[in-house]
């Protein structure tokens, strides 16, 4: 191992201990990702549930899980549940866009103030 890579690697080790100053760069990404975050959990979640749903209804029209369930025509039950999920994951998109403009709005006078001061230094 040369030196440049032995001085490296003790910089490296070293940044891990040293107390990291709060700064302004820090807030902005602290408030991207408060905007950003509901919007997703919320794509995550109800596009996971579309889709089981989705499949659900799928499964019902294409195997014997009906007749299981009690269910002598699973195809009309199955086309139902189907077209529900898909339409919950149809809408998954736009409603994640309108949740992101919202916080967008909520937070957006803050950051562009924060962008401003890093910008002028």
């Amino acid at each position: 191992m040369n030196a440049n890579d032995k001085e490296f690697l003790v910089e490296k080790i070293r940044t891990q201990y040293i107390e990291k100053e709060h700064s302004e760069f820090d807030e902005i990404k602290k408030l991207d990702k408060e905007v950003k975050t509901p919007a997703v959990l919320f794509a995550y979640i109800f596009g996971s549930i579309g889709a089981i749903i989705m499949g659900s209804g799928m499964s019902l029209v294409m195997t014997d899980i009906g007749v299981v369930l009690g269910i002598t025509n699973g195809l009309i039950p199955g086309i139902i549940i189907g077209v529900i999920g898909l339409l919950m994951v149809v809408i998954n998109y736009p409603v994640y866009n309108k949740i992101l403009t919202k916080h967008r709005k909520k937070y957006a006078d803050k950051i562009l103030d924060l962008t401003e001061k890093i910008m002028k230094k």
